[in-house]
């Protein structure tokens, strides 16, 4: 890359921060990151105060001979590359001083927040109100719009049910409106389709603009929430799936089931656990309507005699080293109180030191049928890849509905060059073995944008990078893990 062109690019950056020296870093030297992927060579930081900062950075990028920008929120994709762009020489653009809650309507459900905005921040200003944060299981310090922007999960819904409306500097440096968003003094009803062509998502697992606010909906606390936890043994897998299968299509589950098994509960901090697995069922609403749910699940968890134990939050909590019970049963409450013990149980870090000191850390996203057959074979594939790599995979299993399941594979390995490369191979497997299989991720890593090619059909790849032409002729958005 020319130098004069980024040293003018990052000069007229300045300006648009305010003339602010100290929030424009170059050279920037190699970072760690937690799952040892290659660190990226980064030409430069640009970290804005404000919202109104990106559009001039972005215009003074907005040449064909200035590298590429990578904007990043709280850069805590831990698993998937945390912060790293997905390829050289991107000028990285740190959103997390844009933290505003903008605005918060309890009453009618929604709040437009700004990338650097976390859970913890955003589920803290709820506490006490009739709506709640769809939380995900991951750090209270990780952004809710980030991970809203990359499809992720919560413990209620998939996040891209909560995404309403976005605010998108474009790389022209126009920035502009998508979706909905709130009118003063006129109450309207949330519409995140629009009229015409729906624009919202072409934001999300995308490079064609710059995020710097969005409308997150928020959902309606029940008046009561409990938690019910059955154990099941492996040679039960099948059964009980296909049984808890069934509880959910016919409404007794209120959010994303969860069923952990041995290795996920024992990473994530929980040393009560005695093998086999075990499954989160929320229930919510009125009171006579959440003891109702609870006496249909005993009395079918009884009938289907595969069950080895249930147990009640509100009459059993969780053990004190129960970590993960205790992180699922606050997390579908909407609140992060104890997410941090988890993060710390896996990693051996808190939030800030993750990624230069915490354990390795490596996340597979495919979607499976929600069928016990399929959650097997997909065990199976897990079972044969550590066998051939010696990486245990732990598996999570979380229902978005009654037919997929969102199966979070985690791989955890020591930062030595020997186990982190067994690693890698162990991932590569799990991309090979699990499409194969039909099991295709809904997420990628910054090693494995090129699955992207693989995965979609070629006429749709193809007018996704006619837009992106069109959208951005100069290329001044880096080519992102889903280009």
């Amino acid at each position: 890359m020319p130098e004069n062109a980024l040293a003018t690019a990052l000069m007229e950056s300045e300006r648009a921060v305010g003339g602010d020296t100290a929030r424009v870093v170059h050279p920037v030297p190699p970072e760690p990151n937690v799952s040892m992927f290659a660190s990226r060579r980064v030409p430069a930081v640009i970290r804005p105060a404000r919202a109104d900062q990106v559009p001039g950075i972005v215009r003074a990028f907005a040449h064909e001979d200035t590298p590429p920008l990578h904007a990043v929120s709280t850069g805590r994709n831990w698993g998937l590359g945390s912060r790293e762009a997905a390829g050289h020489d991107a000028v990285r653009v740190e959103l997390d001083d844009l933290d505003s809650i903008r605005e918060l309507d309890a009453d009618h459900g929604w709040a437009v927040i700004e990338p650097g905005v976390t859970q913890r921040q955003l589920s803290r200003e709820l506490q006490d109100t009739r709506r709640m944060l769809n939380v995900t299981a991951s750090s209270g310090y990780s952004s809710v719009l980030g991970n809203a922007l990359d499809r992720g999960v919560g413990l209620r819904r998939q996040r891209t049910e909560d995404l309403v409306g976005l605010e998108v500097v474009l790389p022209d440096g126009e920035r502009i409106r998508v979706g909905w968003w709130p009118r003063r003094g006129v109450d309207t009803a949330v519409n995140p389709y629009g009229l015409g062509p729906s624009l919202l998502h072409l934001f999300t697992q995308s490079n064609y603009g710059i995020v710097t606010a969005g409308v997150i909906r928020l959902l309606p606390r029940p008046e009561t929430q409990r938690v019910l936890r059955l154990g099941f043994e492996y040679d039960n897998v099948v059964a009980a799936v296909d049984e808890l299968r069934r509880w959910q299509a016919q409404g007794l589950v209120h959010g994303v089931l969860k069923i952990y098994d041995t290795t996920s509960a024992a990473s994530y901090g929980t040393s009560t656990a005695q093998g086999g697995y075990l499954a989160h069922i929320s229930l919510g609403g009125t009171a006579g309507v959440v003891d109702a749910l609870t006496d249909a699940v005993f009395e079918l968890a009884e009938a289907s005699k595969l069950f080895t134990g249930i147990a009640r939050s509100d009459k059993e909590p969780p053990a004190a080293d129960d970590v993960v019970a205790r992180v699922v049963q606050h997390g579908y409450s909407g609140s992060v109180v104890h997410h941090e013990e988890m993060l710390r149980s896996a990693v051996g870090q808190h939030a800030p030191r993750v990624d230069d000191q915490g354990g390795g850390w490596l996340f597979f996203l495919p979607l499976v049928p929600f069928a016990g057959e399929h959650v097997a074979a997909a065990l199976r594939i897990l079972e044969k890849v550590s066998a051939e790599t010696g990486i245990r995979a732990g598996a999570t299993v979380n229902a978005l509905d009654s037919d997929v399941i969102d199966l979070v594979v985690s791989l955890r390995f020591s930062r030595t060059d020997d186990e982190s490369a067994r690693a890698h191979a162990a991932l590569d497997k799990l991309y090979e073995l699990f499409t194969t299989a039909g099991y295709l991720p809904y997420r990628l890593d910054v090693d494995h944008g090129q699955w992207t090619d693989r995965l979609l059909d070629p006429g749709a790849l193809a007018l996704g990078r006619r837009l992106r032409e069109a959208v951005d002729p100069h290329r001044v958005i880096a080519p992102g893990r889903y280009a």
